[in-house]
């Protein structure tokens, strides 16, 4: 198009030439005329290159809305996808893995605290168990003997009573070593559980 505009051109220009050379006007009239001609097919290409252009845009937005739109649904799809893999994790996780199930005979089961006592709380039974034996009941014969010996007792801090090394109430308990008569010298009492004094005067007799 752009080269039969440019010959236009020429021909308006050269018969424009011609007409002021021989002084006709008809070669003056036909390069105008060409001219308008050229001047038009400009125009005309000018139209179909802006039209081409706008169907071009238009493509191109059409592409860019259905790529992104491609785009949304692959990522719907891949969340999708990915949330029934994170729900069976979660529950995988929560189940254990195969051939560790074993048998149930197996598992041990959990260990129950010791009772104290049907029907009695727990606090009741620390305060039983903190509750110093009473007083053994010393035959007066025994009382003699026990006064002399210096056998090694043991007590229990902030607690009255001395007991045999082996006494039950002891379990778990901090002793103090000492000598039986140190131990009544100071005001210490036999237990009435393990009985010290009456082991220990049938021991030295």
């Amino acid at each position: 198009m752009l080269y039969i505009v440019l010959l236009l051109v020429l021909a308006a220009l050269g018969l424009l030439v011609t007409a002021l050379i021989t002084g006709t006007s008809l070669w003056a009239w036909v390069s105008i005329g060409l001219s308008v001609l050229a001047g038009l097919l400009l125009l005309v290409d000018w139209l179909r290159r802006r039209k081409r252009a706008d169907a071009d845009d238009a493509a191109d937005s059409e592409t860019d809305s259905d790529a992104s739109a491609d785009s949304d649904s692959a990522e719907e799809k891949d969340k999708d996808e990915a949330a029934p893999v994170e729900e069976d994790a979660e529950q995988t996780a929560l189940l254990p893995a195969t051939g560790e199930l074993g048998d149930p005979a197996d598992v041990p089961e959990p260990k129950a605290e010791k009772p104290v006592s049907e029907g009695e709380p727990k606090s009741e039974a620390k305060a039983v168990r903190d509750t110093p034996p009473g007083v053994e009941e010393t035959a007066p014969e025994d009382l003699e003997v026990v006064k002399e010996l210096e056998d090694e007792v043991v007590v229990v801090d902030e607690y009255p009573r001395y007991h045999l090394v082996d006494c039950g109430w002891l379990s778990g308990r901090d002793t103090i070593p000492i000598g039986v008569g140190e131990a009544r010298q100071l005001g210490f009492t036999p237990c009435a559980r393990c009985g010290p004094d009456a082991v220990l005067a049938a021991a030295h007799r």
